[in-house]
């Protein structure tokens, strides 16, 4: 009888440690989660009172939460009566099996922060890599986020991203825009390229230098194809472009100037 007492009264003992320990790892996560939500707020208002690029300040902010979490996982380890030395080199072997699963993980990290030194682009660039195209985000520690032009979400791995071939449309101020126009053989050319420039000077947004360029660019199969270059803001590019588009084929109708369709001539003997 005495040896069932004491077992039952360790029970009740080991019961009442670990429901404290229990109560006291919640409380732990409880207090943690806040300060770390607290640190990370404060860490945002520095960076920016600092005026840190917006790419720097999601990189470090990743880095410090991933940091404080860790920090807070030991911490209610060892409240759980999880020895920190044994459980800290539980981590550092566990680590080494870990780096070499991750060496992949490890690649990005190296990769943002090459990315972050060299700048190749910045958050709100719109850029085209990898195969993808959209607006920066946000660079955080294994992936840059890039925002497609439909809104989509793409995270695309910093590894692939610093080894790989980078298009930013934000870099130069300006863009070059090309459109190549086909009309019939038998239009007068002189009267297209005056109608082609009288629409280039109307529209304000088309920069006059460098100088609009509009030429006869070849003698096609079935049409007189014509090539136009201007120069405009970035800002402007799209949407000059599909104005322009607009302008040609509606002040073409009105002037009588025909667009080609293809045709195959067949000759009978």
């Amino acid at each position: 009888m005495n040896q069932i007492e004491t077992a039952l009264t360790n029970v009740i003992t080991w019961c009442v440690n670990a429901g404290w320990n229990i109560i006291g790892a919640i409380l732990i996560y409880i207090v943690g989660h806040y300060l770390i939500k607290v640190a990370m707020r404060l860490t945002s208002n520095i960076l920016e009172k600092r005026k840190v690029e917006t790419s720097v300040k999601t990189f470090l902010l990743s880095f410090v939460n991933i940091t404080l979490t860790i920090l807070l996982i030991i911490a209610i380890a060892g409240r759980l009566g999880v020895e920190t030395t044994s459980f800290a080199a539980l981590l550092a072997s566990a680590g080494v099996a870990i780096g070499m699963a991750m060496s992949g993980n490890l690649n990005n990290l190296a990769g943002g922060i090459i990315i972050l030194l060299l700048k190749p682009f910045k958050a709100g660039d719109f850029i085209e890599a990898q195969g993808m195209a959209g607006t920066v985000k946000a660079i955080q520690i294994f992936h840059t986020i890039i925002t497609t032009p439909d809104n989509k979400e793409i995270f695309i791995p910093n590894g692939a991203l610093s080894n790989g071939n980078i298009i930013n449309y934000n870099v130069n101020p300006t863009r070059r825009l090309e459109w190549t126009i086909g009309v019939e053989y038998d239009e007068d050319y002189e009267k297209v390229e005056a109608v082609i420039r009288r629409l280039i000077d109307e529209d304000a947004r088309i920069l006059q230098d460098p100088a609009p360029f509009v030429a006869l660019k070849e003698l096609a199969d079935s049409s007189v194809n014509i090539v136009i270059r201007c120069w405009v803001k970035g800002d402007d590019y799209w949407n000059v472009n599909f104005d322009m588009n607009r302008k040609i084929y509606t002040t073409f109708n009105k002037e009588g100037i025909s667009f080609p369709f293809p045709q195959l001539t067949v000759h009978q003997e």
